[in-house]
């Protein structure tokens, strides 16, 4: 590792005089490979509190009554045991997703890892950071599992293990945009498993999934389940970019 970083530092003067620092969401010119101006960094909105304990929705600061969890975890708790996202889907952060995600961008990794673990909270004990898994064919045609890339940073940030294959995506699903809570469930019923030679690390373990950008939370929940199912103690949910429109509202 730190042979590899050494290498890094010798190469970067170099690279960057081929490949000039710039903003992926401006093109203004930058110090680093893997930020963001100040100006497109002030336009990145950061989760608020009061929030939900459980799922990070805004509470309201004059009606919470001291209870920190939102109306519809009250009424049908989740899987999870927590969801925390290092910003709010808005413009910026979508720009950054699609830079990092299909620009392939993957310098950005590091910036968005370091917004994530600002967010997380504090991993008492071990924990197992397990990514949400692509299906080989878009793997292969995307080249890279962008959640897994941001697992490997955070798991280095936080000093805890990292198991890449945790989880299996068994068939390919279409996207989900526009389809009902019932329709998700059904295309995604049976089609993420916990790896059968992971199970050991599985059963019993406080785990950390992560993933990039959390919309409905349909592909997310198949993820807890099936962890849970295999005896996972404890799932909590880390993303860089949240879709939470009342959220944005508040703010």
């Amino acid at each position: 590792m730190l042979a590899t970083r050494h290498i890094a530092e010798i190469f970067k003067p170099a690279i960057d005089l081929i490949y000039p620092p710039r903003c992926p969401l401006c093109g203004d010119a930058i110090g680093e490979q893997n930020g963001v101006c100040i100006a497109c960094w002030s336009q990145l909105v950061l989760p608020v509190e009061p929030w939900c304990r459980t799922c990070q929705r805004p509470l309201d600061r004059e009606g919470e009554s001291g209870v920190l969890q939102c109306v519809p975890c009250l009424r049908n708790p989740p899987r999870h045991d927590g969801i925390f996202a290092g910003t709010l889907y808005n413009d910026p952060s979508r720009k950054l997703v699609l830079a990092y995600k299909h620009g392939k961008r993957i310098a950005l990794a590091d910036m968005l890892a370091r917004m994530m673990v600002a967010r997380l909270p504090v991993l008492n004990g071990e924990w197992v950071f397990v990514p949400v898994p692509l299906h080989p064919i878009r793997l292969w045609g995307r080249g890279f599992n962008q959640s897994a890339l941001l697992a490997d940073k955070l798991a280095k940030l936080t000093r805890q293990t990292l198991v890449v294959d945790g989880l299996m995506r068994r068939k390919q699903t279409k996207p989900l945009g526009g389809m009902g809570r019932t329709a998700r469930e059904r295309m995604l019923h049976g089609a993420i498993k916990v790896s059968s030679n992971r199970m050991s690390m599985v059963e019993n373990a406080k785990i950390v999934l992560v993933d990039d950008v959390l919309t409905s939370g349909a592909t997310s929940d198949a993820c807890v389940k099936a962890l849970k199912d295999a005896g996972a103690a404890k799932v909590v949910i880390s993303c860089f970019a949240r879709v939470m429109d009342e959220a944005l509202s508040i703010r």
